[in-house]
C-alpha cells in the first residue's frame, strides 16, 4: 500500500495527463504535491483525504495593522 496516489488518480484529480498541466492544476487547487526525478508531479493520499490536519501549513506570520484593513 502505498502513501501516495498513483498516476491514475492524479490524471483524474487534475482533470489531465500531461504532466505540465497536472502541475499547474494542483497548483491551483492547492493541493500539496512533490516533483520526482522524471517530472511527474506525486501527491501523497494524505493531501486529498479530508484530514483537520494539513502537512507543512506555514505558520501565520505577523502583518502591520494597516495591511490588514487595507
Amino acid at each position: 500500500m502505498s502513501i501516495f496516489l498513483d498516476d491514475d488518480d492524479v490524471a483524474r484529480l487534475a482533470g489531465t495527463k500531461i504532466k505540465s498541466r497536472q502541475v499547474a492544476q494542483l497548483r491551483v487547487m492547492g493541493i500539496l504535491f512533490y516533483i520526482n526525478a522524471s517530472g511527474r508531479p506525486v501527491v501523497p493520499k494524505s493531501a486529498v483525504e479530508g484530514n483537520s490536519k494539513q502537512i507543512n501549513q506555514p505558520e501565520q506570520t505577523w502583518m502591520p495593522n494597516v495591511l490588514k484593513h487595507g
